[in-house]
């Protein structure tokens, strides 16, 4: 019998599906480089992310099994100015989610492995959201807010909140920075706004792999 994944997917087509996002990758960034520009942030080094790459490191033993294409960051970089909008069309950055360790996920409704783990972070939320720690889905679809929104109502993912970025913009910033190479893409922010990890290509989220991971990057 096939071993099912708590993604809901079997573990082979799971690893496929993260083939084919790599392949894709490339046809991704041309049509983003097309369509959209940079939202205006830069991502740079800080004073700010002294020992957030040590901090990285320490995280290694968890990046394994079903998170273990996260990659540490090797060097102290701040992202915490990246911009986008809530649902009520309000003007976010992530240094209004300072204090608290992100999970950062750009995900579209066209991007069928996006659309595959979406629950299984709806479920980390639920699981382990606090405080302390939050899951951060960014939508980067370029029409209007309806289709992400009945997507996210029609899959019962009611725990995530729905945030967006028509322009592509941030997806087109971490793109330049090398942390972002086609959909999903996800990265793990310390409370300070500095990077601890990045992973291309879809996860299981809700898998005891992905909590562990977490619970040691958000010190619970």
């Amino acid at each position: 019998m096939t071993e099912k994944r708590p993604l809901g997917l079997p573990s082979a087509k799971l690893v496929a599906i993260a083939a084919v996002a790599g392949i894709l990758a490339g046809a991704v960034a041309v049509y983003v480089k097309q369509t959209a520009s940079g939202n205006g942030t830069e991502v740079a080094d800080a004073a700010q992310c002294a020992g957030s790459v040590e901090k990285a490191a320490a995280l290694k033993p968890f990046t394994t099994g079903e998170v273990a294409a996260m990659v540490a960051a090797a060097e102290p970089r701040v992202i915490d100015g990246l911009s986008f909008k809530d649902q009520a069309d309000k003007d976010l950055t992530l240094a209004d989610f300072s204090g608290k360790t992100v999970l950062l996920n750009l995900w579209a409704t066209w991007c069928v492995p996006c659309r595959e783990e979406m629950p299984a972070l709806n479920a980390l939320q639920k699981a382990e959201g606090s405080d302390a720690f939050q899951v951060l889905a960014i939508n980067i679809d370029t029409g209007t807010i309806d289709k992400p929104k009945a997507f996210l109502e029609e899959t019962g993912v009611d725990a995530l909140g729905l945030y967006r970025d028509a322009s592509m913009g941030v997806f087109n910033t971490l793109k330049k920075e090398g942390l972002a190479f086609g959909l999903p893409a996800t990265l793990l922010i310390d409370g300070k706004g500095c990077l601890l990890g990045a992973m291309n290509g879809p996860a299981a989220w809700d898998s005891p792999d992905a909590k562990a991971l977490i619970k040691a990057a958000a010190g619970s």
